[in-house]
């Protein structure tokens, strides 16, 4: 305990001299990008919208943006109640479209991600209930006192996190649209600021995206426009904690959820799909499920994807997403990987006899709670004989995958490496 207060109290004089010997001209522009359901989303009904019960009808939500019939889809608290879970499921939910080899939203409902290019679509996920649906601000808050502005020199990358990516050669027009307002946003940025390269700081899903618009762009572009890359809990190997929500539903530990409703739904996302544990990172040798006649691996995840009645995910599944994660490539620029560890994560999920609609017992590993630590620590063993890639990683012991937002400590580490990017004559860390 002492030498980590000691540890505080040299990072926090560290951080205190060098923003009082440095103006904030001086500070590279920086752009969060959010994790899964970390930023608001906002929905529309059309004509063609057909509700699956007179509760669900274009008149819910009562109050939409006037002229417009814009509302809050993501976060909405009238989720927290059953009749209304439904609904919002049901205008969530995405469908594959196998003619197009791509995803789209529900027919009759058209989607928008507000304030892109802002952090306010990140600070709360729902500002008139800010204690409960806080996200960012903390992390923004604690960005403000070492200088950064929002608008400024910083920005926040908001997008429809249902949406991923999809290997080359196949469509995937919601997140390759993300990617390429993301490239033009840290251009913009680094224009607007002198010609500063920009850090880009991930939390989570963020950093998956982040990483493909580097291997999307040529090397000369990466080490022009991006200065550092720092990814808070990303999941580059997936989860565990994926497996549970396609086979029983994830209530985010709502008590008022039933995971049931809202399991269809969960099963459509793309993003989701993306974040099922890689058979490059979990072993074959080791079970992820197990049921009282058959156990699965990650590298089982089709013939899961079957036997738990989810066909329909199977093909995009290895079309789509299998040749997308075969490979995690270095893209050559600094990368520094935050996370926590010592937080009892889902390792192996049990289920009985009633089948995947009760909820599994669960075995449990090290991880941030969410993220498995083979994942969090994927890039570590990926790129161990990669001369050109600088790779630090910072683990904080006790910290979960959503409190790396806002535990002191957590936040303490995250300035300081920051400022470390900023004002230490070398990159190279």
């Amino acid at each position: 305990m002492k030498a980590y207060c000691s540890k505080l109290i040299v990072v926090a004089l560290t951080v205190t001299m060098m923003y009082t010997c440095q103006s904030n001209s001086n500070l590279h522009p920086l752009i969060l990008v959010p994790g899964s359901g970390g930023n608001q989303l906002e929905a529309r009904l059309t004509g063609d919208y057909k509700p699956s019960s007179l509760l669900c009808s274009r008149w819910y939500p009562a109050r939409k943006e006037k002229g417009c019939g814009w509302f809050r889809l993501w976060f909405d608290p009238t989720v927290l109640v059953a009749p209304f879970t439904k609904c919002f499921a049901e205008r969530m939910t995405l469908y594959y479209d196998g003619n197009v080899n791509d995803y789209r939203n529900a027919p009759g409902v058209e989607t928008r991600v507000p304030h892109f290019g802002s952090t306010r679509a990140l600070l709360y996920l729902d500002p008139s209930l800010k204690h409960i649906t806080t996200y960012m601000a903390a992390l923004v808050r604690s960005l403000e006192k070492i200088g950064y502005v929002d608008g400024e020199t910083l920005f926040g990358a908001p997008y429809d996190f249902r949406y991923g990516l999809a290997a080359e050669g196949h469509p995937s027009d919601v997140g390759s649209k993300f990617l390429k307002d993301l490239k033009g946003l840290i251009e913009s940025v680094y224009t607007s600021n002198g010609g500063k390269p920009v850090i880009v700081l991930s939390h989570s899903l963020g950093g998956l995206f982040v990483l493909h618009l580097l291997n999307r762009n040529p090397i000369w572009w990466r080490k022009k426009y991006v200065k550092h890359f720092v990814a808070l809990s990303a999941p580059w190997g997936g989860t565990v904690q994926e497996m549970l929500t396609f086979a029983s539903g994830y209530s985010l530990n709502v008590p008022l959820v039933d995971p049931l409703l809202v399991r269809e739904e969960q099963r459509s996302s793309e993003s989701n799909l993306w974040l099922m544990p890689s058979p490059k990172f979990f072993s074959r040798e080791n079970p992820l499920v197990i049921t009282p006649s058959l156990s699965y691996t990650a590298h089982d995840i089709s013939q899961f994807l079957s036997d738990i009645g989810f066909k329909c995910g199977v093909h995009p599944y290895i079309l789509r997403i299998l040749p997308l994660i075969e490979r995690l490539e270095a893209p050559d620029v600094p990368i520094t990987c935050i996370i926590g560890n010592g937080v009892r994560t889902p390792e192996t999920l049990f289920y009985g006899r009633e089948g995947f609609d009760k909820q599994p017992e669960i075995s449990y590993g090290d991880g941030d709670g969410t993220v498995n630590m083979v994942s969090l620590l994927a890039l570590q063993s990926e790129w161990k004989d990669e001369k050109n890639q600088s790779l630090k990683v910072i683990k904080i012991r006790g910290v979960s995958h959503t409190s790396i937002l806002k535990d002191e400590k957590a936040l303490d580490e995250i300035i300081g490496e920051v400022s470390s990017i900023n004002f230490l004559t070398s990159s190279v860390l």
